[in-house]
């Protein structure tokens, strides 16, 4: 849980709700959140394993805050179903392994 608040932190999410939301989910609760709810989607339109969206040259993502709206507009569009709390803990997930915002 501790590195989820380390995670949540350096993305930009030092608030008091997401400490809570810290306490909540650890990192490993979160990266099972996105294998569940997101690479299916992303192999099925990228192939591979789904990572190349967040790795290809022309990322449509160039900050943090375009991060946060991309994870809930994927959510919606998708019928992900997540939770503002879950789509929060996704993007700084996908900020820590991918996209390294500051």
């Amino acid at each position: 849980m501790k590195r989820l608040a380390a995670i949540l932190a350096a993305a930009g999410f030092a608030t008091a709700a997401q400490a809570a939301l810290a306490d909540k989910m650890d990192a490993a609760a979160v990266a099972k959140l996105h294998e569940q709810k997101c690479v299916g989607c992303h192999v099925g339109n990228f192939g591979g394993d789904g990572s190349s969206v967040y790795t290809r040259k022309n990322r449509i993502v160039k900050d943090m805050a375009g991060l946060r709206q991309r994870v809930a507009l994927c959510s919606s569009q998708s019928g992900a179903g997540l939770l503002d709390d879950e789509e929060q803990a996704v993007a700084a997930y996908l900020n820590q392994q991918y996209y390294k915002f500051k």
